[in-house]
């Protein structure tokens, strides 16, 4: 702001989630002037997904989504926004990906590229663009050998931590590149280039093939995380000729190049317009947070669940995540992931409260704090953190004050009401128990929410109590594609200066005028209270590291 960005220019960032495509359009003074969105299961039906995924049926956890669907999104959603939106004001365009999918391109891939008619749809012109037509997204588990083969080739699981961010994980790039390579030699032969999610969606932005960003780059297992280069080692211990797929890395703010003529000519985007290098989904909803105190915290409810910070001095463990900052080269991201989010709240909600979120809060205020004991454990999904199998499990401990004398019962199921509160108060149960012991600040300054869930105050009200501090929402729930949108900003800014420019120079003391202010939701909950739950994570905590003895994948 303060007459850094032109008034009447516009910033157009994208969110290509799991379930969907979001845009949101920011002016030049950092307010939302439009949004949209396409759902994918309910506008795109023909491509027959549940939850925007094609599940193996052989529940060998392999998860992947039909590439040409986001294809098909982004030509729906730019329909749908024309009439609302000027195209011809959009000075600079970013986007946010799922991270960890992947996308191969054929060796005809680029030569379509640059050969977009803009008289045709995308689909139809995409078609035989591609090598793997089933993205592995995520949510796939299906290649623990191959993350036991890269955490081998550097020394081990810490080892690799060390190097990249993050120890080997199922849904990482690296391992998903290797069981193709392994199981598909001849599909990864005619693989001319691998594109992230991110990456993907900004290559047909521009027309040719986009680099990866080292933000989202630091989630494939792949790159040296303090050099913010592809590690050779690694690369050679994932399979043959892989850094020419790759391509370059770029930082986030970076340019990576001019829009399309085809978006030039199909929408009337003036030839000028910059994509900036897209970037993971929760890296963007860091920048749209305004994330930039290392004490904050912001958690993201939607498919997946994630607590995130940042830091100038990163320690990568064995569980947790570090990537470069998408927006202060000088600084890191840390993050904890949950498989097991949104869909699972909804399955417990259609199980036990008439499939209504009305009937889900009236239970979660009508029982007790503490649950009385009762915990749960809900993985309707492999997980992540911990990592366990699909299953649900569920105790009652008896005198929950005393952690030393507290008796552990299991039993098969719990009233409905008190599945409610199970569900809700046993994730974020494990997420202060891991972010505590991953070194994020205990209690937090303050937690940012975000995310669909975000809305939803009996659980806003939850975490506040768990935490025990003040718990702040944002305007819009969808705080990646904001994200996306306010990188493009920044992007744009950074070209014009030549050089990097502070985001914090966009808004400066001004942010409350912008779409970009966060407002207190709930105060820090009751200190007697707080020192009760802290009691009961050390208890949750130590039941799950039984069940992982018994249960856990290795």
């Amino acid at each position: 702001m303060a007459g850094l960005l032109p008034s009447d220019a516009l910033f157009l960032g994208f969110d290509s989630s799991t379930q969907s495509l979001k845009a949101t359009v920011l002016d030049g003074n950092l307010v939302i002037v439009d949004s949209e969105s396409v759902h994918f299961d309910t506008e795109l039906p023909h491509y027959r997904t549940k939850d925007g995924v094609y599940r193996d049926p052989s529940g060998n956890g392999r998860i992947v989504s039909p590439t040409l669907m986001w294809v098909e999104a982004l030509d729906v959603l730019l329909e749908k926004l024309k009439s609302k939106v000027d195209y011809g004001k959009v000075v600079a365009i970013s986007g946010s990906g799922q991270q960890h999918g992947s996308v191969y391109w054929n060796k005809h891939g680029k030569a379509i590229l640059t050969s977009l008619d803009p008289k045709k749809p995308l689909r139809i012109q995409l078609e035989d663009a591609f090598s793997v037509r089933e993205s592995p997204i995520w949510m796939d588990s299906s290649t623990t050998s191959q993350c036991r083969e890269l955490e081998k080739a550097v020394g081990g699981a810490l080892e690799l931590s060390k190097l990249t961010g993050s120890r080997a994980y199922e849904r990482y790039t690296g391992p998903q590149i290797r069981k193709i390579y392994q199981t598909q030699p001849d599909v990864y032969n005619d693989t001319e280039r691998i594109s992230l999610v991110s990456s993907f969606i900004a290559s047909i932005l521009i027309g040719n093939y986009a680099s990866i960003d080292e933000t989202d780059g630091a989630g494939m297992n792949l790159m040296d995380i303090k050099q913010r280069v592809w590690s050779k080692t690694i690369l050679e211990a994932t399979a043959p000729g892989l850094e020419e797929k790759l391509g370059h890395l770029a930082p986030a703010h970076a340019v990576a190049g001019l829009i399309s003529s085809y978006f030039v000519e199909r929408f009337h985007f003036q030839k000028s317009c910059i994509v900036i290098q897209w970037s993971g989904d929760n890296p963007n909803s860091l920048a749209g947070l305004t994330l930039n105190t290392p004490g904050d915290l912001a958690i993201s409810l939607g498919t997946s669940d994630t607590v995130f910070g940042i830091t100038s001095e990163p320690q990568p463990s064995l569980e947790g995540h570090v990537f470069p900052n998408p927006v202060d080269p000088n600084c890191y991201m840390v993050m904890l992931v949950y498989k097991n989010g949104s869909l699972t709240r909804e399955d417990v909600r259609n199980r036990c409260a008439e499939s209504s979120w009305d009937t889900f809060n009236k239970y979660l205020e009508r029982t007790p704090s503490l649950n009385g004991g009762k915990l749960g454990f809900y993985y309707k999904e492999h997980e992540i953190l911990p990592p366990l199998p699909v299953g649900f499990h569920r105790y009652v401990l008896e005198n929950v004050d005393s952690l030393n004398e507290t008796k552990v019962l299991e039993v098969q199921e719990f009233d409905p009401p008190s599945e409610v509160r199970a569900i809700i108060e046993g994730q974020f149960l494990s997420m202060r128990g891991h972010a505590e012991r991953f070194g994020m600040p205990t209690p937090p300054n303050r937690i940012i929410a975000t995310g669909g869930a975000s809305k939803n105050e009996s659980i806003l009200k939850s975490i506040a109590s768990i935490f025990g501090c003040p718990v702040y929402t944002v305007q819009r729930p969808d705080s990646a594609s904001l994200g996306a949108a306010l990188r493009a900003a920044h992007g744009w800014l950074c070209n014009k200066e030549g050089r990097f420019v502070p985001i914090s120079c966009l808004y400066g003391d001004k942010l409350d005028k912008t779409s970009l202010s966060a407002k207190l939701a709930f105060p820090a909950g009751d200190a007697d209270l707080l020192s009760k739950y802290t009691v009961l994570v050390n208890k949750r905590m130590q039941i799950e590291k039984n069940l992982v003895e018994k249960l856990g994948r290795s």
